[in-house]
């Protein structure tokens, strides 16, 4: 029963990521923290920062991830499986038609309608993430909870990226060592 959920839980995600990426992180989180509760909020941003740091698509990486949680290597067979399936399907058929009638007006007229949906997508799952970083989750987001060493590596990384200084796979090393060196001056 638990392949079945892993597998039916993914291709629900595979078929409504559009935007792929970050826009996708809503969805997965839906599914796999409030609907299946299969992670916490803080088991679910730990999967997307091991996400980043491996290569391939980050809904294909969390699922992998999640399936082998929940149910060893083949339910991260199964979960990867029920991710790619409906987009592989659905691209097919959407390449085709975009190479058919890319230069209709209404094709154009939708492609405009559905970026800004996209970065909608995209800022509501930047959103959660920070309310988890920094604030672990919790609902009350006072000053006095929140994480002033999180908050500073997440400036700092935001910085260092922005302005081109170091690449992402620094910024996640980087982090992780000031993580490091944060836990054990604390200790």
């Amino acid at each position: 029963m638990l392949y079945l959920q892993l597998f039916l839980s993914f291709v629900k995600i595979g078929m409504l990521s559009f935007g792929g990426g970050y826009a996708v992180l809503p969805l997965i989180q839906e599914e796999i923290v409030r609907n299946q509760h299969w992670l916490t909020a803080s088991e679910y941003l730990d999967v997307l920062t091991i996400s980043q740091m491996t290569p391939g698509p980050i809904a294909i990486n969390a699922a992998s991830f999640v399936g082998t949680k929940m149910a060893g290597i083949p339910g991260s067979i199964l979960a990867t499986a029920g991710c790619v399936t409906p987009s592989a399907i659905i691209i097919s058929f959407l390449a085709w038609f975009y190479f058919k009638y890319r230069d209709q007006g209404l094709i154009q007229g939708i492609m405009s309608g559905l970026r800004p949906a996209v970065v909608a997508l995209i800022a509501v799952a930047g959103y959660s993430l920070i309310i988890t970083a920094l604030w672990g989750g919790q609902a009350d987001l006072l000053l006095s909870n929140l994480d002033r060493q999180a908050l500073a590596i997440l400036a700092g990384s935001f910085i260092l990226l922005r302005t081109k200084l170091i690449k992402p796979i620094a910024a996640i090393l980087l982090s992780g060592a000031a993580g490091v060196l944060i836990h054990f001056l604390g200790s």
